[in-house]
């Protein structure tokens, strides 16, 4: 069965409402014979990305940059999953307040190192999601695990 990991770092209500918006869209029961594996950026290690088919990263913009956690999951897993996981699909959601820029980019320059595919636009969203916003995490998670379906 194909496995949908969603990695992320979720220290705020807002990163918490747009993590369950991902799941419930990549958990949709229309959506059949994808697993998903969700582990704290912290946890998740280079096995679970050599087991998982795709990846769905979700992160805050601290001081411009993704969060120190999802910097150490990268700082793990690239040489071991370097080779093994190139042209896997890939997205990725960011939380911000102000400048999101450098968390898009650093997200999207390893990424691109991995060889890892982008296979939805992320979804950026800044203070409190809103409907749209959280809309926009569902359709992300919906994607993502659809393009895995067997």
């Amino acid at each position: 069965m194909p496995t949908l990991l969603i990695v992320h770092h979720t220290p705020s209500p807002h990163l918490q409402a747009m993590l369950e918006a991902v799941v419930s869209g990549a958990t949709d029961p229309e959506i059949t014979g994808v697993d998903v594996v969700r582990k704290p950026a912290l946890s998740a290690t280079a096995s679970d990305v050599l087991a998982a088919d795709g990846y769905l990263l979700g992160t805050p913009a601290n001081l411009g940059y993704m969060s120190g956690a999802l910097k150490h999951f990268f700082d793990t897993i690239y040489y071991p999953c370097l080779d093994a996981t190139r042209q896997r699909p890939f997205g990725y959601y960011v939380h911000g307040t102000q400048g999101v820029e450098g968390a898009q980019r650093a997200i999207e320059t390893v990424t691109t190192g991995l060889g890892w595919a982008q296979a939805a636009p992320p979804v950026i969203v800044l203070g409190e999601p809103s409907k749209d916003g959280l809309a926009a995490c569902w359709e992300l998670g919906a994607t993502l695990a659809a393009g895995l379906m067997p």
